[in-house]
């Protein structure tokens, strides 16, 4: 007995799109499917990218004040090796009776010593970066106030810093200098000692 194999294809040949395709049921307004976005769509996804760029914002803020505060501990913390570096190179502390770390201060450090020794590289003031300007070594916030600066000129291991972010000293530190900023906002205050 021979038995017979069903066919792997149907009878009937039908292309797709051609009038000769059955169709079993009509197409019903509900079951039309269209494959292009409706302008009600592209208005969600639209928020929806919205609402997730405005959360994140605040992110990229706190980061940014971050990075603007490590940069600003990090020039603050610079300046006073520096100053340690020219008392190490010269035997004494830089000849200088100002509070802030000025012009003239930075020419000190920079080229203006009697060796010619570099012992602060300053880059130009960049917002956000913080550097050195006509007004002196400033901190990433502010162009216009340099950091603050107290040396033990009595050699008694003991400076007078300011803890509150002013440019007065209010308290002292058992350390040879002591370098720090004076910020428009308690929260970006940095010094060099701790």
């Amino acid at each position: 007995m021979v038995s017979q194999a069903t066919p792997l294809l149907p009878k009937k040949i039908v292309l797709l799109g051609t009038d000769t395709m059955e169709r079993h049921q009509s197409p019903t307004p509900k079951s039309k499917t269209s494959a292009a976005f409706t302008l009600v769509e592209l208005l969600v996804v639209i928020s929806i990218i919205a609402i997730l760029a405005g959360l994140s914002f605040p992110a990229v803020n706190g980061a940014m004040d971050s990075a603007k505060k490590t940069q600003a501990k990090s020039q603050a913390v610079q300046i006073a090796a520096a100053v340690t570096a020219y008392e190490m190179e010269y035997g004494k502390l830089p000849t200088f009776t100002g509070t802030t770390v000025d012009k003239t201060f930075v020419d000190i450090l920079t080229t203006n010593n009697s060796r010619g020794i570099v012992f602060l590289e300053a880059q130009e003031w960049k917002k956000g970066k913080g550097g050195t300007n006509a007004n002196g070594y400033c901190d990433p916030w502010s162009s216009n106030t340099p950091y603050s600066i107290s040396m033990d000129t009595n050699y008694d291991n003991q400076v007078g810093v300011s803890t509150n972010g002013s440019t007065a000293t209010n308290s002292s530190i058992m350390k040879k200098v002591g370098v720090w900023n004076v910020p428009t906002n308690s929260k970006y205050q940095v010094r060099s000692w701790d």
